[in-house]
């Protein structure tokens, strides 16, 4: 008998919902959250559609991660400390396999993002489309935003960059690189990091602040734009996946403009210490637009339509 829409929610999705700051969860027509005194409410909201945003073979474990993930890194962008998630998750069939793995990989994820599960939607559709909404909270003098960097600001960013543009190049077949190398950019593209704890840190040190998700040039573009500067970078400096040893001008080329790193991209006063784990890529200018290595660039990066 197939299962039906509340089973489907009691079976894969109710264990996840544990969480300080939720009042009442999972089981009622809608959540209640409790936000710390003094801070305000940060949510986005991302939506990933089967055979465009990830492999109609990705394994579901990974396409439940994921789709937390990047959605967690808006919340890591803005400063704000995850509270809770909200899935609306439409399905062609009520297939249980797909179902226990997915739940899994979205349990995951809810662990490492600190983001339990407080509610959300369970629908039949033609396509599976996933739509996680995350909730933080944020003092309200502390929120990042993309318009505050100054002319002699740094640029800095976080962790490694083009591994997950090299994945879907892997993906499509236009890059064989080694096994090894191969199976680490997969694994980066599949199972994204959030870096939450980063964003918390840079409240109050950091003067803009956005994640890569569309590509550097695109998101840097958006701090520049926004705050009304210059951005200028050095492509020695950028931090490639390690995986990317021997791809050549096409690793660099990711970097820039490959997308799907989730990794912050922020700036900093000329004084500020550099965080662990990041790398200074460049510094904010007076003028407008982006350059690289002295030469003008242009946003580019992924669009939607």
């Amino acid at each position: 008998m197939p299962v039906n829409e509340f089973e489907l929610i009691r079976r894969y999705f109710w264990g996840l919902g544990a969480g300080d700051a939720i009042r009442l969860g999972i089981g009622d027509d809608a959540a209640l959250l409790e936000l710390p005194p003094g801070e305000v409410l940060v949510t986005s909201v991302d939506t990933l559609v089967e055979g465009v945003h990830y492999p109609e073979d990705t394994f579901p474990e990974d396409v439940g991660y994921r789709a937390l993930a990047v959605a967690a890194s808006d919340l890591a962008a803005m400063g704000a400390s995850p509270l809770a998630c909200t899935l609306a998750l439409t399905l062609p069939e009520a297939d249980e396999l797909w179902l226990q793995a997915f739940s899994e990989g979205l349990a995951r994820a809810c662990a490492d993002c600190r983001l339990p599960l407080a509610g959300g939607d369970t629908t039949r559709g033609p396509a599976t489309v996933i739509t996680l909404q995350v909730l933080g909270a944020c003092p309200a003098d502390a929120v990042l935003r993309r318009n505050g960097a100054r002319p002699g600001n740094q640029v800095c960013v976080s962790g490694t960059l083009g591994g997950a543009a090299a994945a879907l190049a892997i993906l499509e077949e236009r890059w064989h690189p080694g096994p090894e190398a191969a199976d680490a950019l997969l694994a980066r593209f599949n199972r994204p990091t959030a870096r939450l704890a980063l964003g918390e840190r840079l409240r109050g040190v950091a003067t803009a602040a956005i994640d890569v998700s569309d590509g550097l040039l695109a998101d840097l573009g958006h701090i520049a734009a926004a705050s009304g500067v210059a951005i200028a970078l050095d492509s020695a400096a950028l931090p490639l996946a390690p995986a990317l040893a021997d791809a050549g001008e096409r690793g660099r080329a990711w970097a820039l403009a490959g997308g799907d790193d989730y990794e912050l991209v922020f700036t900093l006063p000329a004084e500020a210490p550099l965080p662990e784990g990041c790398s200074r890529i460049g510094e904010v200018r007076e003028g407008t637009g982006l350059s690289v290595d002295g030469e003008a660039a242009e946003a580019g990066g992924y669009r939607h339509f």
